[in-house]
């Protein structure tokens, strides 16, 4: 089965000149045949992701004309001639993917909106709700290596696309025949024919204003904020310097070897703003300039990583520390310029930092908890809109960098972001002190919570077993205690279920089912277990809750360790 289908396209890809040459190239080695067609690349509510190559587990121009067909074919179920939006980053062959997704819902009768060089997803979640789109595409594979692309599907509300309307995409392309199902057109012929329209600056300006618009220190004169900012070869460059200089911070030094688009990444093998590597040349360009704050942006600039000067050296900090200082920033000036609206709401996802419970509870905000992934931040977003209750939203993040102020858009925006943050080192600067002494304060306030992730790659057929098997084990056999403490509180998400280990009690989740155990201890340490959805990794988030540094940073190692014990 594995060999004909090679065969098959050996015989019939001859869109990409690069695929033909990659399968004659594996000819004579069967491992290499198998990992790219023995599966599918799985198409979920992410969309596709996967390595760039031939192949039916792999990300090319076939797997994603499949992809389009099913997604047309849903659209045009919602609503006949209906339309899409399209964007698309610096990674290798995203232009070239869009292009070819264009084509093929044009072809299908769809009005397509496609931006006219790269943006951040951001922008393809915010031209899905100014056209009043049905669905939308970008084309990236956020902050992955430079092998892997993507592609994620949007709903109409500028979300990415639910289960319900991703499991029907996914029926419609089982049955797509991947050579010859899929209708097509030729681009340029469908762009003078307004089948294809490109997107025209005024939607850029009008996202900027609404960016804007979520300033929360529109009193205070920013310009004297040094700012040292790397968009790593990706899509934040423009749209990011653009916001900054709107509100007043025009002391921005671009790293020059990272701000030109380049999908091979040459400068961040891992173009990830979580990990200091991208960071390198910043922090060499900073011994000259002397900046207040170090800004990164991923590829497709919708995460935004951080490290400010304190005591001569620069901090790096983790997407928990930022989420919770925006959240006690945001509070605290909202507060302050008489701004803050009744029965304020704050949204994080499961592992983000409980820190946060404890910022809203003292300040009068109600705090959701969901899933991980930004689209259920979304989601919620769209109920208190249903509701013509918005407004009361004001903040909503998730430990892997991502924030979101504004309802503009449904999913993380590192423009937003990292508007708010600069504004917040500027505003904390004219009062004499800095992020890690902010954040010093809140933790003498609230305790100590101390987060980390450990992960672990198993490649392959092979490596994706194993990680269903170390879920299987633990919840056959769920671990009593952590480091010495019981375990109070078991939740299995794929079941809905809480368990209350002390008294046996089995309560309802009141979420959509996930494949997540979370194992908590009485003292609020906790570790949470998760397959990601995106790479052959599991994940484990780890939390230390401590009353003093040094015991929750002993804590933490000491939980870091333990997960070697799990896999």
């Amino acid at each position: 089965m594995i060999k004909e289908k090679y065969n098959l396209w050996l015989e019939k890809a001859t869109k990409d000149p690069d695929i033909k040459a990659e399968l004659l190239s594996i000819q004579n080695d069967s491992e290499a045949i198998s990992d790219r067609f023995y599966k599918d690349l799985e198409f979920g509510t992410g969309g596709l992701r996967g390595e760039i190559g031939a192949g039916t587990n792999r990300m090319n121009v076939y797997t994603v004309s499949k992809a389009t067909q099913g997604l047309s074919e849903y659209v045009n179920s919602v609503n006949k001639n209906g339309s899409v939006a399209i964007a698309y980053d610096s990674r290798i062959k995203s232009d070239v993917f869009a292009y070819t997704a264009a084509s093929i819902f044009a072809a299908n009768g769809i009005k397509v909106y496609i931006y006219k060089e790269l943006m951040p997803t951001p922008m393809l979640s915010y031209a899905v709700r100014y056209f009043g789109c049905d669905a939308g595409v970008v084309i990236t594979a956020s902050h992955n290596p430079a092998k892997y692309n993507g592609y994620k599907a949007y709903g109409s509300d500028g979300c990415q696309l639910n289960l319900e309307a991703s499991n029907y995409v996914l029926s419609i392309m089982n049955k797509v025949d991947i050579f010859e199902g899929v209708k097509s057109t030729d681009f340029d012929t469908a762009v003078k024919e307004g089948k294809i329209q490109y997107i025209g600056d005024e939607v850029i300006e009008s996202y900027l204003d609404e960016v804007q618009k979520c300033s929360v220190a529109k009193d205070i004169d920013l310009s004297g904020l040094n700012v040292i900012y790397t968009p790593i070869h990706g899509s934040g460059n423009k749209p990011v310097r653009a916001i900054l200089k709107r509100i007043g911070i025009n002391n921005v030094t671009i790293v020059p070897e990272q701000e030109k688009p380049d999908g091979n990444f040459p400068t961040a093998p891992y173009p990830n703003p979580e990990i200091k590597q991208p960071f390198e040349l910043a922090l060499k360009l900073a011994e000259n300039i002397n900046p207040d704050l170090l800004l990164a942006t991923d590829p497709d600039c919708d995460r935004v990583g951080i490290a400010v000067r304190h005591n001569g050296e620069f901090k790096l900090f983790s997407g928990n520390d930022v989420g919770a200082l925006l959240l006690n920033y945001i509070i605290e000036r909202r507060k302050a310029t008489d701004t803050m609206p009744e029965n304020p709401i704050a949204i994080k996802t499961i592992v983000t930092t409980e820190l946060c419970k404890k910022i809203a509870m003292d300040n009068n905000v109600e705090l959701l908890d969901v899933l991980t992934g930004f689209k259920f931040i979304g989601e919620q977003i769209g109920v208190l809109e249903s509701k013509s209750e918005e407004n009361r939203y004001i903040f909503g993040f998730e430990e892997s960098y991502g924030y979101l102020a504004g309802s503009y858009v449904r999913d993380k925006d590192a423009v937003v972001a990292s508007m708010l943050i600069c504004e917040m080192v500027a505003y904390y600067k004219k009062q004499g002190t800095n992020l890690v002494e902010i954040l010093d304060d809140i933790y003498k306030k609230y305790g100590y919570f101390y987060c980390s992730q450990k992960n672990y790659t198993f490649e392959g057929e092979s490596g994706m077993k194993h990680i269903s098997e170390i879920m299987d084990n633990l919840r056959k056999t769920p671990p009593c205690c952590i480091l010495g403490d019981k375990i109070v509180k078991i939740c299995d998400y794929n079941s809905s279920e809480e368990t209350d280990v002390i008294s046996g009690k089995i309560s309802e989740i009141k979420l959509p089912k996930s494949n997540v155990l979370s194992f908590a201890c009485a003292d609020g340490s906790s570790l949470i277990a998760r397959p990601s959805g995106t790479e052959p990794k599991i994940k484990f988030y780890l939390s230390a809750v401590a009353q003093t540094d040094e015991l929750c940073s002993k804590k933490l190692d000491e939980l870091e360790e333990f997960t070697k014990t799990l896999i």
